[in-house]
């Protein structure tokens, strides 16, 4: 190995990785803040399990991402190798552009998606944390000779999100920096500000910086909120994000991956290519992801519940991918036979004669 050349093939997991409410200057400054952390779900509340839809619809919430893993990517060949790993294009990716992306097993099966940017002279990638240690496990076998590291980044980083219809108001008065266009993102010391849509950011900084700077949010007029609140936003945004519980289920299309810019067509050969673009050309996907709404709560209700229609008896339908509890009910994204929905017939979770769940817009049109 030459001097300076990174080492080839090394892996250091994200801290968070192992434990969401291992103490450090960020997860003490939450816990002093009443968090509440559920190793289970890596999810965080402030006392209150459902999410805040009265600030989703009218303010801001701001929301500790912990149930997001953190990786770094960097290496001489890190952009050809991720490339060829990942369903979207990275080799084309510009400076401050964002994608969100797929690992896929070779059969087409979703290991992991994530949100994915540059970072420096390398890539972040956000995957649902209990899936981190897998993917980089797997993402492993794949390095080989190639000068690539996945690393922990140093110093430690810190995801916090912010959603609602003022969040790019909150940004601004908090001193962050906005970007001006969805997908993009901005830099401004150790800050980077990402924007998925007008009303869904990211900020990804230091540790030592996350705390005063959520305090500055909250001062900005953001309300502080836990994890339900994210998956409420993103569910309502139609970004669908696979867990540990969902892990080889899907198909990229199932999930809509193709209509937000996760896919490319155009790109050579990565694992699962072939299943992908058959599915694609031959449209043969006849599962789509769809937003359901539940007035009554159950406790069926979760990632991975089964979903049934009246017209397949006890046949399962569908499955949920993502859900966000409310006082009264709650939201989900989920795979369903986009049969049952051109039927228009009703759709139940967890049982033939469940919690009846009412199908919701999304803000793309779902091939029939």
């Amino acid at each position: 190995m030459g001097e300076g050349e990174p080492e080839r093939g090394l892996i250091i997991l994200h801290p968070a990785f192992s434990a969401p409410a291992r103490m450090s200057t960020w997860t003490d400054y939450l816990a002093r803040s009443g968090a509440r952390f559920d190793t289970d779900s890596f999810g965080v509340n402030f006392g209150v399990l459902h999410a805040d839809a009265e600030a989703l619809a009218n303010g801001a919430v701001a929301v500790p991402l912990v149930h997001l893993g953190l990786v770094h990517a960097t290496g001489n060949e890190v952009a050809g190798f991720l490339h060829n790993m990942f369903s979207s294009d990275v080799a084309g990716f510009g400076a401050d552009a964002v994608q969100w992306t797929s690992f896929n097993t070779a059969q087409g099966r979703m290991l992991a998606n994530f949100l994915l940017w540059r970072d420096g002279d390398g890539y972040s990638l956000a995957p649902a944390a209990d899936l981190a240690p897998a993917l980089l496990n797997k993402l492993s076998l794949y390095i080989l000779r190639s000068h690539v590291r996945l690393v922990r980044p140093p110093p430690e980083q810190v995801l916090i999100g912010l959603a609602g219809p003022t969040a790019g108001d909150c940004l601004a008065r908090a001193g962050l920096p906005v970007p001006g266009s969805d997908m993009r993102q901005l830099v401004s010391g150790v800050r980077r500000v990402i924007r998925l849509s007008d009303a869904l950011f990211i900020v990804d900084l230091a540790a030592d910086e996350a705390a005063p700077v959520f305090d500055a949010l909250l001062s900005a007029g953001a309300a502080k909120s836990g994890t339900a609140s994210w998956y409420l936003a993103i569910i309502r945004a139609g970004l669908p994000l696979v867990t540990a519980a969902t892990k080889e289920a899907f198909v990229a299309q199932m999930l809509n991956f193709e209509l937000i810019g996760g896919i490319s067509f155009t790109k050579g050969c990565y694992p699962g290519q072939e299943i992908v673009a058959r599915t694609q050309h031959l449209g043969k996907s006849k599962r789509r992801t769809y937003r359901l709404g539940l007035s009554a709560p159950s406790a069926d209700v979760g990632v991975g519940a089964a979903l049934y229609a009246p017209e397949f008896g006890e046949q399962v339908v569908g499955t949920i991918v993502n859900f966000a509890p409310l006082p009264r009910g709650g939201e989900a994204l989920a795979v369903l036979q986009s049969g049952c929905v051109a039927m228009g017939g009703k759709i139940h979770v967890g049982a033939a004669d469940g919690p009846f769940a009412e199908v919701l817009d999304l803000p793309y049109k779902v091939p029939s």
